[in-house]
């Protein structure tokens, strides 16, 4: 199983544990979106706090199931979709604890998180335009200001923990072995108020969010998909998968299987 759950004394905790590198196939992503949606709507639930084991958070989605059939794109998309709405649309807090990278579809959940803390060592990238793809700056413009975005996004280059802290997007950045712990901690302090006031806070921020991140994610998915029609969102795939450099049309490379964390 990738994804584990416990629940105690009000809070809700949901690991990411499938190895090599927590990346997700289009039904773990719909599996994923159930479980937020479940805890949730929990009565005995007042935060979810989640967490991963393992080399990282989450380096998105499955690369090798998009690279033996294209057409699961559709299913990827629809399941990242549902994934990402439903930690923002969750009825309590979701607090983020990031260790390791944090890439991708990993931006799409933390960044439609409540509250993120990360270890020393956590990352955060958007590799998308080095993998054939588009996507999730919705949810990294909740993080970023605009311009470390678009280079972020441009580049594909990811930045440290420390860096992430210094620009407002994480709440604290801890040890690695003592980050689950200290987002324990925070976790607990929401998990002891007021059940009926938690919710009513949360719909409320939502509320007056300036940007709706599911039309606007929506958006950003219609480019995906017209990225995947396109023989150079094919190469960067296979490129990928095959830990080599991609050979564009217009003669243009990308080190497609350069920092590969599979």
């Amino acid at each position: 199983m990738a994804f584990k759950t416990s629940i105690s004394d009000g809070l809700a905790e949901l690991v990411l544990d499938k190895p090599p590198v927590n990346a997700f196939d289009s039904g773990e992503w719909h599996e994923l979106a159930g479980l937020f949606t479940q805890l949730g709507d929990d009565p005995s639930v007042n935060v979810v706090l989640c967490r991963n084991e393992g080399r990282g958070f989450c380096a998105g989605v499955d690369v090798k199931e998009l690279a033996a059939d294209s057409s699961r794109i559709v299913e990827v998309n629809h399941g990242c979709y549902d994934t990402f709405a439903a930690i923002h649309d969750c009825a309590v807090p979701v607090v983020m604890a990031v260790s390791g990278f944090c890439l991708g579809g990993g931006i799409g959940m933390v960044g439609s998180a409540d509250i993120i803390l990360a270890s020393d060592d956590a990352t955060f990238g958007l590799p998308e335009i080095d993998r054939g793809a588009m996507g999730a700056a919705t949810h990294l413009a909740r993080m970023f200001p605009l311009q470390k975005v678009r280079r972020m996004f441009f580049t594909g280059e990811p930045i440290d923990a420390l860096e992430a802290y210094r620009l407002g997007a994480v709440e604290s950045v801890h040890p690695r072995d003592q980050l689950a712990a200290a987002a324990r901690e925070l976790a607990a302090v929401i998990a002891a108020k007021s059940p009926r006031a938690v919710r009513v806070a949360k719909e409320a921020l939502n509320g007056i969010e300036p940007v709706d991140i599911k039309r606007s994610y929506r958006f950003e998915q219609g480019f995906t998909y017209e990225m995947y029609a396109s023989s150079d969102s094919q190469e960067a795939r296979d490129a990928f998968v095959e830990k080599r450099e991609a050979s564009f049309s217009d003669g243009g490379k990308t080190p497609g299987g350069k920092g590969n964390k599979d």
